[in-house]
């Protein structure tokens, strides 16, 4: 998160500008009128996103309005979010317009080809290589679309898979309005095609899109729809099963973000692992298996602040079972466990493990800032590992 003398102040502004007290907003949200009254006075540090989330919503803005959060791509040349913006609001969409964007003219891409680009761009996802994704995904968006304006449905999966690639990094980037409109575009284009899995998958992605709109109830009902309609049988395929346990999971993230028991959702994905049995299943490139579950399972009591709970189940995942950005993710919400536990030395080991795993995606995570913060303010004498986080996540 910024700093929490900025989120004070903009918090105050906006409380005031809708005429609300500290108590009156306070109670709409469901918090303490302590936890308003520190953190528009800057000291309460290291808020968890969820607290936050509670209270865009009772102000009626979004999130990123009340964090100030903005991305932070750079460094490489064409890496631009406005051309990522362009490409997923281009004009020639819409219908009656007419005419193909100048980035959708030319000869389209053999169908191989565009696939293993798209399967490219995905691999640069998981490892966390930000800056190159957002230039390569305009052109990538844009080839996607004139292959499927080409040769119709048969494209209608890699350019599904693009527009899903879209959604996933502008999330990251602190875009979820744009990342929702780049998933429905996904869902669109996988309905034009014959692949139900895929169709199933990305509106796990526009879940997540809705979840960091703070949009939590809708997220939550968006992936567990999208498991009910594709529910297999125990004995059915590895990968069946495996896009139905994700999107189970998909669902879970919502439900414990507003504070609800998360074995609804843990349990069915625990038994689908378990019938694919001890192996990593791939749809595309998205991975299921029971550390996928262990590790999700370790971000529900984290969130939901059971600590203990979360450090015992964590002592079950292999690291090696999880991919890219996704140990990253684990070990966050294994930092913010010992964070919770009161192991600042602890957390900071995690922490600095899930910044060598992928520097550029962690700089862009608002728990790595938060929990940065909060390790150093607890620390006597800051660390030099400690003092060169807080400077990757832009805090020093």
């Amino acid at each position: 998160m910024p700093d929490a003398s900025t989120i004070g102040l903009t918090l105050k502004r906006i409380r005031k500008e809708r005429g609300l007290s500290q108590e009156a907003l306070a109670e709409k949200a469901g918090l303490s009128k302590d936890t308003v009254a520190k953190l528009e006075q800057g000291r309460r540090r290291g808020e968890r996103t969820t607290t936050l989330m509670r209270l865009a919503n009772a102000l009626d803005v979004d999130l990123g309005e009340l964090t100030g959060r903005r991305e932070r791509v750079g460094g490489r040349e064409g890496a631009s979010v406005l051309a990522v913006r362009d490409v997923i609001l281009a004009p020639s969409l819409l219908p009656g317009v007419g005419g193909l964007d100048a980035a959708d003219s030319g000869e389209p891409t053999a169908l191989p080809d565009l696939e293993s680009a798209v399967a490219r761009g995905w691999r640069m996802y998981w490892e966390g290589d930000l800056t190159a994704l957002t230039a390569a995904v305009p052109g990538l968006v844009a080839e996607a679309r004139l292959t499927q304006r080409s040769i119709g449905a048969r494209a209608a999966v890699p350019l599904s898979r693009a527009y899903q690639l879209a959604a996933c990094l502008l999330n990251h980037l602190g875009k979820p309005d744009l990342a929702a409109l780049a998933a429905e575009r996904a869902i669109a284009a996988a309905h034009q095609g014959d692949d139900e899995l895929q169709h199933a998958t990305v509106q796990g992605t526009y879940a997540w899109a809705l979840h960091r709109q703070a949009r939590l109830g809708e997220a939550e009902r968006v992936a567990a729809k999208a498991a009910s309609s594709i529910e297999p049988s125990f004995s059915g395929s590895p990968v069946h099963l495996a896009v139905w346990g994700g999107l189970l999971l998909n669902a879970l993230a919502p439900r414990v973000a507003a504070g609800n028991d998360p074995e609804e959702y843990l349990s069915p994905a625990r038994a689908a692992a378990a019938a694919i049995g001890d192996r990593r299943v791939a749809h595309f490139d998205a991975w299921f298996s029971i550390d996928i579950v262990h590790m999700q399972s370790v971000y529900a009591w984290a969130t939901l602040r059971e600590p203990g709970r979360a450090l015992d189940v964590a002592r079950g995942v292999r690291l090696s079972g999880l991919q890219g950005i996704a140990r990253g993710r684990h070990l966050l919400d294994v930092a913010q466990a010992h964070v919770d536990a009161r192991q600042p030395q602890a957390a900071e080991a995690r922490l600095a493990d899930a910044h060598a795993t992928a520097p550029q995606w962690f700089r862009h995570q608002a728990l790595a800032e938060s929990l940065v913060g909060e390790v150093r303010e607890a620390t006597t004498r800051p660390s030099p590992r400690i003092r060169a986080l807080a400077r990757a996540v832009g805090i020093d």
